[in-house]
C-alpha cells in the first residue's frame, strides 16, 4: 500500500472520531532561521545503565543530539547524534537487559571515549535530560565538562499535567503527541523529547522548550530545617520537604526547593510553625549549573 493510502487512511480514522493514530516519529525538518535571530546549540541527553544508584551503577549506552533552537524556544534544526556502548565492570542485569533489550554481547569491548564526550559537548549551551536529576550525576562522573554546562530537565521542570498530559514519562507524552518512538533505546528517547520541545503545548501554546528555558534560567534557594523538632516531619512533608539521607549535606533533615518569589515566605513559616522562634536556617541559591547535581 502507497504512502499517500496510508495518510489518507490515518485522516479517515482520526475524522470519525472513534480512532486515535499514532504516528512513528520521523526526522524533524530544518527550519530556515530568521535574519538576525540569535541561535544557541541545545543537548539533549540520554543514558542506559546497569541501575538507578547514580554513585555505583555505570553507562552502558549514551545518545547526545545536539540541535539549534531561538531564544523564543524555537527548535530550528536537528543535528547528527553521537551514540556509543560501554561494556561495564560486572554483567548486565538481567532486569536491565528486559528493559532497554542491551545485554552483554551488543557491550562487549565496546567503550566510550571521554575525550570524544567532551568535544561532542562543549558548544552546548544548555544541556537537557529527561530525569535530569539520574543523567547529570551519572555524566559528571563520566566527564567533568557537564559539571561546566548548565543543565535542565523536560520532565519535571514542565508542568505537563497542566498542559492536559495523564504522565510525565516520555512514551505517555509522545503518545499524547501522537506519535511513537523505539522506547529505552538512546538515541531515540533524545529524539522523542527534542520532538516534544520543538511543538507547542496543547492547553498554552507556548513552545515546549520555551517554557523549559524559562525555568532553567530562573534561580531558586534551598532552604533546611536542620533539628527541626520530630513533631512537625508531618507538617513539613505536607509542605513539599524532602528528607536528605546520610549522603548529603547537610545529612539527615528535611530541606524544600522555593522560587525566589516565595522565599521569604517560607522562612517565615519556618519561623512561626516549625521552630516558633526566631531561627536563621541554612539557604543556598540554586541555579541551572548546579541544579540536578550531586552538588546541592
Amino acid at each position: 500500500m502507497s504512502e499517500p493510502d496510508l495518510v489518507a487512511m490515518a485522516a479517515l480514522l482520526e475524522a470519525s472520531g472513534q480512532y486515535r493514530v499514532l504516528r512513528k516519529l520521523g526526522e524533524r525538518p530544518v527550519l530556515p532561521v530568521p535574519e538576525g535571530e540569535k541561535v544557541r546549540v541545545g543537548l539533549f541527553v540520554d543514558v542506559e545503565t546497569t541501575g538507578l544508584d547514580t554513585r555505583r551503577d555505570e553507562i552502558i549506552e549514551l545518545a547526545m543530539i545536539p540541535f539549534r533552537y531561538g531564544l523564543d524556544g524555537r527548535v530550528y534544526e536537528v543535528m547528527d547524534p553521537f551514540h556509543g556502548y560501554r561494556q561495564p565492570a560486572r554483567p548486565i542485569p538481567a532486569e536491565i537487559t528486559a528493559l532497554t533489550g542491551i545485554d552483554d554481547a551488543m557491550v562487549e569491548g565496546q567503550d566510550i571515549d571521554p575525550e570524544a564526550v567532551a568535544a561532542f559537548a562543549a558548544p552546548a549551551a544548555l544541556v537537557i535530560a529527561h530525569n535530569a536529576s539520574f543523567d547529570r550525576r551519572l555524566l559528571e562522573r563520566f566527564s567533568p565538562v557537564f559539571q561546566t554546562k548548565p543543565w535542565a530537565c523536560s520532565m519535571s521542570q514542565i508542568d505537563w499535567k497542566s498542559e492536559g498530559h495523564e504522565g510525565v514519562k516520555l512514551a505517555y507524552l509522545a503518545a499524547g503527541a501522537g506519535f511513537f518512538y523505539d522506547r529505552h533505546r538512546a538515541t531515540s528517547d533524545c529524539a522523542a523529547a527534542i520532538e516534544l520541545l520543538a511543538r507547542d503545548l496543547p492547553k498554552s501554546g507556548q513552545p515546549a522548550l520555551a517554557r523549559l528555558l524559562e525555568q532553567a534560567r530562573t534561580s531558586s534557594w534551598r532552604i533546611w530545617a536542620e533539628n527541626s523538632p520530630f513533631a512537625m516531619k508531618d507538617k513539613l512533608k505536607a509542605r513539599g520537604y524532602r528528607w536528605s539521607g546520610d549522603d548529603a549535606v547537610p545529612s539527615r533533615c528535611w530541606y524544600v526547593d522555593v522560587a525566589e518569589a516565595d522565599k521569604d515566605a517560607e522562612l517565615l513559616f519556618l519561623r512561626q510553625e516549625i521552630y516558633g522562634g526566631d531561627i536563621d536556617p541554612l539557604i543556598r541559591k540554586i541555579d541551572a549549573y548546579d541544579r540536578f547535581s550531586d552538588r546541592c
